[in-house]
């Protein structure tokens, strides 16, 4: 009955600090969900996109083709359109707008990516200064010599800094793999848009105008 009132309860056992990785966890979490959906959107398959401009183009309606790129979501179409404003001043200031549109999206790709990364990094410290603080705090007990040095006690205190230390490096893979899926979904997205951006811009100053001469 002893060992049965001594069981070790997760979060409640483990320390203050848990409580403070318990928030973080939570935080981690909802920002590694929100920024996968945001980039879910983001992922525009540009094929299909770049076939209907082409086609708005080839038809000669530039402004249809400009409505698709504001119609559209993510930053693929951003940048598509920035070169399309452009498109009578050339080639190189269609390059120039593309990236220009592509450099102002960058920061809205990677929002929260560096707080991601700045918990997934502190939580093994939080959990190192968990485990410390619990260390400290049976020295004490066994030097006071007070009830709580207790075979059962101490036992319980060393399984709290274990849990905190455990559940603080646990909590720092996550965010590693989170970041880790996130950057690479950021990575798809630059592809796509510098993709994109080649793409439209072969087509309207080099085989746009290759094809006009050959309609009848």
């Amino acid at each position: 009955m002893l060992l049965a009132s001594q069981r070790f309860s997760f979060p409640f056992d483990a320390g203050p600090f848990v409580w403070l990785l318990l928030v973080l966890a939570f935080l981690a979490l909802v920002f590694v969900v929100e920024r996968a959906l945001f980039l879910h959107r983001g992922l525009v398959l540009s094929s299909d996109f770049i076939e209907g401009v082409r086609n708005n183009l080839r038809a000669g309606r530039p402004l249809e083709a400009l409505a698709a790129c504001e119609e559209s979501p993510g930053p693929v179409p951003r940048v598509v359109k920035a070169a399309l404003l452009r498109a009578g001043s050339g080639e190189e200031a269609m390059r120039a707008a593309a990236t220009e549109a592509a450099l102002l999206e960058l920061p809205v790709l990677e929002r929260r990516l560096g707080t991601i990364a700045a918990i997934g990094r502190v939580a093994p410290l939080l959990g190192l200064a968990g485990a410390v603080f619990a260390g400290f705090d049976l020295a004490t007990a066994l030097r006071d010599g007070s009830v709580y040095g207790s075979a059962d006690g101490l036992l319980l205190g060393v399984q709290g800094a274990l849990a905190t230390a455990g559940f603080a490096l646990v909590l720092a893979a996550g965010c590693a793999l989170g970041h880790h899926f996130l950057v690479g979904r950021v990575r798809s997205i630059v592809t796509e848009m510098e993709i994109a951006a080649h793409s439209i811009i072969t087509f309207v100053r080099h085989e746009l105008p290759e094809e006009k001469p050959r309609q009848p």
